[in-house]
């Protein structure tokens, strides 16, 4: 049995079935539907030998040369979809949903499995991903100075009920020049646009989602212009955490990374942080008084932070201080404080 889904309908049937992704592993690495497994009807190397056979001779010896490309592959084709799919009930897509869905939900139904397909394929989730975007989105924003603990009041937030997006998460970054350290490789650009829509559409559209306050750039990373654009109109609550604490914080979480990858971190902002102060980080960081460092650091990212704010409306930022960085305490004064602001 074989049938065809609009993106919407594919996306919701995803959230319980199995996602088979066709494509080569080079396209499945550039982006993909999150959670979607790969099995390639053809690796990298012969779906260009292909697509030079189409070019330069013809379809039909292009289709010929890929059945003696698919065949000795059939029965592993079969038995890898069978470890994901016991049931034998899949979602199944390529890039515009033609030959290659095709050839391999004809194998699969052949087999006994109950195949459906995504209407036009990869490039309808890209739409459907771009346009997520460009929708309104009831948005809460998490704002505070480095060292603060945003994560984990996010992550508070999101164990009292509330909605949360973790963008850093997303990006494997934590937004600093020292953000990559203790993270994996950053997806690509699109493949972050792609976690990121699937979040949005994931979303109860009746609740706020809070959200880190972030620059546009999360290490390399870029968040959508348009969606970029509805977080600098939203609602900010900034915590303030005395910098003594937030200063713990930061060797708590840095001080145990190497000194010379914390050193390569301070060169790369020594010409915002100062001559004098990155070199007085840097010999603080060689006698181990990591406290310092932290402090010379704060000097440029609280100033950077101001400006940031600077750009934004005054009268939708809600300025909450504490004295202390218990994340649960905060955020549950976070979640009554935006309960009052939505009266």
């Amino acid at each position: 049995m074989s049938a065809s889904l609009s993106i919407h309908d594919f996306l919701e049937a995803a959230e319980t079935l199995p996602v088979i992704d066709v494509r080569s592993p080079s396209e499945y690495q550039h982006g993909h539907i999150p959670g979607a497994y790969n099995i390639p009807l053809f690796d990298n190397e012969e779906r260009a030998e292909i697509g030079t056979i189409y070019k330069q001779q013809n379809r039909d010896k292009a289709f010929k040369r890929g059945l003696d490309i698919v065949g000795p592959k059939m029965r592993s084709f079969v038995e890898q979809s069978e470890e994901i799919a016991p049931d034998r009930k899949v979602l199944l897509h390529c890039w515009r949903g033609g030959m290659r869905s095709s050839s391999f939900g004809w194998l699969l139904a052949s087999a006994g499995f109950e195949i459906q397909t995504l209407e036009k394929g990869y490039k309808a989730f890209r739409n459907f991903v771009l346009n997520i975007f460009e929708a309104n989105h009831n948005i809460l924003i998490l704002s505070g100075y480095t060292g603060s603990g945003k994560t984990d009041i996010l992550q508070a937030l999101r164990n009292l009920g509330e909605q949360v997006i973790d963008l850093e998460g997303l990006a494997n970054h934590k937004g600093s020049t020292f953000g990559h350290l203790g993270e994996p490789d950053q997806p690509t650009g699109e493949h972050f646009q792609n976690m990121l829509g699937i979040k949005l559409f994931q979303l109860d559209k009746n609740k706020p989602v809070w959200l880190e306050d972030e620059s546009r750039l999360i290490g390399q990373r870029m968040i959508p212009h348009q969606f970029f654009s509805q977080m600098q109109r939203a609602p900010v609550f900034r915590i303030e955490i005395p910098k003594k604490i937030r200063i713990r914080r930061l060797v708590d979480d840095y001080g145990s990374y190497p000194k010379e990858k914390l050193k390569e971190s301070i060169l790369k902002i020594e010409k915002r942080l100062g001559g004098l102060r990155t070199k007085q980080a840097i010999q603080a960081l060689e006698n181990d008084e990591l406290e310092k460092v932290a402090d010379q650091v704060l000097h440029y990212y609280d100033k950077a932070y101001d400006h940031g704010l600077n750009n934004r409306e005054s009268k939708k930022i809600n300025r909450l201080d504490f004295n202390h960085i218990d994340a649960d305490k905060i955020a549950q004064t976070l979640k009554k404080q935006a309960l009052t602001e939505s009266v």
